[in-house]
């Protein structure tokens, strides 16, 4: 248990070192950060539920152009709250049309712990606009599986806790017709997501 929890240690610190590098680099307009799907996945219509109690399905209810989605839990100490931070930044530097024509859907990975009050207070600390979704977990897990993202049932820890270290952390770009056509790693930073959402709206337009 402990070598496992040093190894997650170990790649989060390594992620981290590589997100401050690319952060501190301005990308290439003309270079697309994410990795395009040659054959897009259509996501599950089955729905899960939003912080307001009401059905949500990813294939349905997304009425944007494009829709980002990413998969983790609250109590994530690194890779979460990173990522999202950094989706935060990626949608301040666009301008309002790029903005109106995006949604950010958090989908949790640990019902157990996160009810829907949990997750509207923990997505307000980061981006009020983003969205949250949860359910029971095998319905989560299905969703999760039309996307190619794992998501386990952890592990019980003697605290009452899970240990769900092993959940995916790429982001998912959904487009209009409701298929994952993007992914990106936990390591890209916020201008590259910006530009690469950019990229994403403007072929659509």
């Amino acid at each position: 248990m402990a070598d496992r929890r040093w190894r997650r240690l170990a790649a989060a610190g390594a992620a981290t070192a590589m997100l401050v590098v690319a952060g501190c680099s301005s990308p290439d307009p003309g270079v697309f950060h994410g990795t395009r799907l040659v054959n897009p996945y259509d996501v599950s219509t089955t729905a899960l539920t939003d912080t307001e109690g009401d059905e949500f399905s990813l294939a349905t209810d997304t009425d944007t152009p494009l829709t980002l989605v990413f998969f983790g839990y609250t109590h994530c100490p690194d890779i979460c709250p990173q990522v999202l931070g950094n989706l935060a930044f990626a949608m301040a530097q666009l301008d309002q049309a790029d903005r109106d024509d995006v949604r950010v859907v958090f989908v949790t990975t640990d019902p157990a712990r996160d009810d829907a009050q949990r997750i509207r207070a923990y997505l307000d600390r980061i981006d009020k606009d983003f969205e949250g979704l949860t359910g029971d977990l095998d319905t989560i897990i299905e969703v999760g599986d039309s996307l190619k993202i794992y998501v386990s049932d952890g592990e019980k820890l003697p605290t009452g806790g899970y240990d769900l270290g092993g959940h995916t952390t790429s982001t998912i770009a959904l487009d209009a017709d409701d298929q994952a056509v993007v992914y990106w790693s936990d390591t890209t930073s916020p201008a590259q997501f910006a530009s690469d959402i950019h990229t994403l709206l403007e072929e659509q337009r």
